[in-house]
């Protein structure tokens, strides 16, 4: 089946801001589902999420593993997925894009930064991966999706708990303060094993380089191979402290 692929154009602008009387509305609803939901399927989740919010929920993927992409176009065919193509992407990463596109029943959209690589170079220098990745980060991850959220009343995501120490205390269910939207994070309780047998069961596709030495995927400049017995996070940004782009913290 096919899907329509947008290419979408975003403002290098700071984020949304909450307000306080937002986030009192929504807190306690959430708290709520976030304790109701715990422990429920992925797909239950999914599936909630998609009924209370949908058109206004969006599905983020990085174009790692394809299981939330999956499991949102069987219950709501057609739904939004989001990919930030930050100009510094694998090719593997941006074929595995491509073939989301082609495969699953979902509308595509590939948010892009507001400077070109290139045009980032001539005002900030070359290589600032390097120098300030969290500013690179910012301006070519963060704001750009923080701004493609905009529209939307909810987000979803693959994060699960077991990937990082910052994950480790994410909710099912949980209020994204700094955009002013609620996120909902239905494999959160799910370990390498599980998504592992849904992948092989469904047989979904995954990008390449998960069985090339990557389990976790960033951008090429910042992103190593791992070697068996290392951290699986230990590939990003290795030998700094650094260990998020910014997206989930």
């Amino acid at each position: 089946m096919t899907a329509l692929v947008e290419t979408v154009d975003r403002e290098d602008t700071a984020g949304m801001a909450d307000t306080a009387e937002l986030a009192a509305f929504h807190e306690p609803f959430v708290r709520r589902a976030a304790m109701a939901l715990d422990g429920a399927p992925a797909e239950e989740i999914l599936r909630w999420a998609l009924d209370r919010w949908h058109p206004s929920l969006v599905i983020a993927s990085s174009m790692g593993d394809t299981v939330l992409v999956d499991m949102a176009a069987k219950i709501r065919p057609g739904v939004p997925v989001m990919f930030v193509d930050t100009g510094y992407h694998f090719a593997e990463t941006i074929g595995t894009r491509d073939a989301v596109a082609w495969r699953y029943d979902v509308k595509l959209l590939s948010i892009t930064p507001k400077r070109t690589v290139a045009e980032q170079d001539a005002e900030f220098g070359p290589r600032l991966y390097e120098r300030d990745p969290d500013l690179c980060c910012a301006m070519r991850k963060v704001r750009p999706l923080n701004d493609a959220l905009r529209p939307y009343a909810a987000w979803a995501t693959g994060a699960r708990r077991s990937e990082t120490n910052s994950r480790s205390g994410m909710g099912v269910v949980e209020w994204d303060g700094k955009r002013g939207l609620v996120k909902v994070n239905p494999l959160a309780n799910w370990t390498d094993e599980q998504v592992d047998a849904y992948v092989e069961e469904h047989d979904l596709l995954v990008n390449p380089l998960l069985r090339d030495g990557y389990p976790s995927i960033g951008c090429a400049p910042c992103t190593r191979r791992v070697a068996p017995g290392e951290d699986p996070r230990s590939g990003r940004w290795a030998g700094r402290s650094k260990t998020e782009c910014g997206l989930h913290v």
